[in-house]
């Protein structure tokens, strides 16, 4: 399991992953075991997640690649990557191990916001209408169950924060980070990408509730960054057990996120320690989410 730093050329350490320098232009970045709660890292690590994120995005990075751009170059595990990236003390450093929790990856311009799209109503957004009837500020119909669709999926982006929790964003916030025309492409890409992917995971039993998504600027083009479509920054349900008016079988760090939920936890540092069985479970279904997407089993 990796959980810290522990190679050459190390430039920064978010909630779950580590990136490295390679050259100029290229980055190695190591998906780690870390799991993060209402935007807390929380002490215990969960086993083979790292290797889940990184496979599952390149999967995605792969798949949704018609649609737009990506930093994705080769998982570091590819065999052409040793001697292409010999001189690179982090890739050098690598084992084989960790390599398959680890992709080369563009150097890119990150835009600082989350693009989170919405294809059903729950987790904050369910939050938001309970209060005041609105989600991301919209005013929304009043007979909405839990797990209900949207007619078309929301965008409702948000701030990245490197620390505490992430704030919406409001249409003309995201107009003055971006501009106006930045600001639609990045609503328009976000939202076919999820479309997209919400189409094929249904073909194989799993609904994809909501996700989020982060770009880039390289050579002045839109591309995909960091992770896509995992279960850490997406809600997978279980499509054979979906009903609306209850919380859905999931696929994702709901289960942990229940948990902790159901201890008291107030979501602010520190977070508690997770019990071997919370962990196990989890890492269970990270792996069940994987093989039903890819159909392919995480490789030992």
């Amino acid at each position: 399991m990796y959980i810290e730093t522990e190679l050459p050329n190390f430039l920064h350490r978010g909630k779950v992953r580590d990136t490295y320098s390679v050259d100029d232009d290229t980055l190695l970045m190591i998906a780690t075991d870390r799991i993060s709660a209402f935007d807390v890292v929380l002490p215990t690590g969960i086993p083979s997640k790292g290797k889940v994120l990184n496979r599952i995005s390149g999967f995605w990075f792969d798949k949704t690649a018609h649609i737009v751009p990506n930093h994705l170059i080769c998982l570091a595990d590819a065999p052409e990557v040793a001697s292409r990236y010999r001189s690179s003390e982090a890739i050098g450093s690598l084992q084989p191990d960790l390599a398959q929790q680890a992709m080369v990856v563009k150097k890119a311009e990150r835009i600082d916001m989350e693009c989170i799209v919405r294809g059903y109503i729950t987790g904050s957004a369910w939050g938001e209408y309970r209060r005041q009837g609105t989600v991301w500020g919209l005013p929304m119909p009043t007979d909405m169950l839990e797990g209900t669709p949207f007619p078309e999926p929301l965008f409702t982006p948000t701030t990245k924060a490197e620390e505490g929790h992430d704030e919406n964003m409001t249409p003309q916030q995201v107009v003055d980070m971006v501009g106006a025309e930045m600001a639609r492409k990045l609503e328009e890409v976000s939202i076919a990408v999820y479309s997209f992917a919400d189409q094929y995971a249904k073909e194989r039993g799993i609904i994809l509730a909501d996700t989020k998504m982060e770009f880039g600027l390289l050579d002045g083009e839109l591309i995909l960054i960091d992770e896509l479509l995992t279960p850490d920054s997406s809600r997978f349900w279980d499509a054979s057990g979906y009903e609306p008016g209850k919380a859905q079988p999931n696929f994702d760090k709901q289960y942990v996120r229940d948990y902790l939920t159901e201890q008291g936890w107030n979501q602010e540092p520190p977070a508690p320690e997770l019990p071997g069985d919370i962990v196990a479970r989890t890492t269970e279904r990270y792996i069940e989410a994987y093989h039903l997407l890819t159909g392919e089993h995480l490789p030992a």
